[in-house]
């Protein structure tokens, strides 16, 4: 080691860095033992200058910098891979903002090549829903349920847009497509049919993609619709079209613990029990959502592509349209009037505008086709099933991005 020091007859102290020594004065050099061999010799120069020569300097100090690049550089690397985890996380959570422009892909698809989604026939539609309903169990907690009965206000007037509102507009719609557009009466009853049943799966999911803390009463309304459906549907469809519809209890029954209790109460419980692993699947079940919904919607329309291009095909979708329509507009605006003094009176409207808005069209295309011989009974609830997902889930696009209006 070469120490180049400029002579003072004033003792101080130098620090030198060395595993050896750690800190000791200059005075003091010639206590150390003879093996580093650190002549020291003077110089001109005013400044100081060391140059270490010892095993220590090409070691020590390049390893000690090399360590520190490699540490760099090996976390530089772990915070690009955690960025790179990030961002795919976030858009597996974030693809259901993509929901209305895949069910409008997916009608079009419908339409143009039926084929593609034909082999999705109605032994599906109960495991797909189910699938639906799972998702929202996974993202919900037993409490949410509990504070949901709590409110049996809000469920009460879900149960009237469902049974009382929908099917006065239906009625109205039903004998304006005969007496004012000539349309068919077969025509007319299938719009009446479409207003009589239950309270669709799909409003729980738009429901949860727009207010995630109201899923729970959008439930328990779709439930209560669903089970008392076996009653109302029956005597509405006398009232409003002349005809007593056997619907079928064990099927409504096992329809209802199918696609809603069971796959409810199993996320309900993975949740409680495995939260790690409700950790590892919740970013995946959004995509997976997108997809079973798209599948829910192309799959009518392209297994009753015939009745759905038929000559009153147009006419019958314009009327569906301003049905539908009416129908969420309707149950936005008069929940707003009930529950203005409630704080959370905008996610009601929203909520009760779903309930009121969307209806199982599938189980009124079942009910046409398995009760009423001439099948035009059934274009009404093959085009509403196309047309209420658009509907619906385009506002899921627009109040999700917008929840102060």
């Amino acid at each position: 080691m070469l120490l180049n020091l400029k002579s003072t007859q004033n003792p101080w102290r130098l620090q030198i860095h060395c595993p050896q020594y750690s800190r000791f004065p200059v005075h003091s050099l010639h206590r150390i033992p003879p093996k580093p061999q650190l002549p020291i010799s003077s110089s001109p120069s005013d400044s100081l200058s060391l140059g270490l020569s010892t095993r220590c300097q090409p070691e020590k100090f390049p390893a000690s910098i090399e360590l520190d690049s490699d540490q760099d550089c090996s976390y530089e690397k772990t915070e690009m891979v955690q960025q790179k985890e990030f961002s795919i996380l976030q858009i597996l959570k974030k693809s259901n903002s993509f929901l209305p422009h895949v069910v409008l892909a997916s009608t079009l698809l419908a339409l143009i090549y039926p084929p593609s989604f034909t082999w999705f026939t109605t032994r599906y539609y109960a495991p797909a829903l189910g699938f639906l309903m799972f998702a929202v169990g996974v993202n919900s907690s037993e409490k949410d349920f509990l504070q949901a009965f709590k409110r049996p206000l809000p469920i009460f007037a879900g149960y009237v847009g469902q049974f009382v509102i929908k099917p006065l507009l239906g009625y109205f719609f039903g004998l304006i497509s005969v007496l004012v557009f000539g349309l068919p009466t077969p025509i007319g009853a299938g719009i009446m049919l479409v207003s009589c049943v239950s309270g669709a799966q799909l409003s729980n999911y738009a429901t949860f993609l727009t207010d995630p803390k109201m899923a729970p009463l959008s439930i328990v309304m779709t439930s209560l619709s669903t089970a008392t459906a076996v009653v109302v549907t029956p005597l509405l469809s006398l009232l409003l079209i002349g005809k007593r519809l056997p619907v079928d209890v064990k099927g409504m029954i096992s329809s209802i613990l199918q696609i809603v209790i069971t796959p409810i109460v199993s996320g309900l419980l993975l949740n409680r029990f495995f939260p790690r692993l409700c950790d590892a699947i919740r970013p995946f079940l959004p995509p997976l959502s997108v997809f079973v919904t798209a599948l829910c919607v192309g799959a009518p329309l392209a297994l009753n592509i015939e009745s759905v291009l038929s000559p009153f095909g147009l006419t019958v979708l314009l009327l569906i349209i301003a049905f539908h329509l009416s129908a969420f507009i309707i149950g936005y605006m008069l929940s707003g009037v009930v529950f203005h003094e409630e704080s959370d009176v905008k996610a009601l409207q929203r909520t009760l505008s779903y309930e009121t808005g969307m209806q199982s069209s599938l189980l009124g295309l079942a009910l046409a086709n398995r009760f009423f011989q001439d099948p035009l009974v059934g274009v009404p609830p093959a085009i509403s099933t196309v047309i209420m997902s658009l509907m619906g889930f385009t506002l899921v696009m627009v109040w999700a991005k917008r929840k102060h209006y």
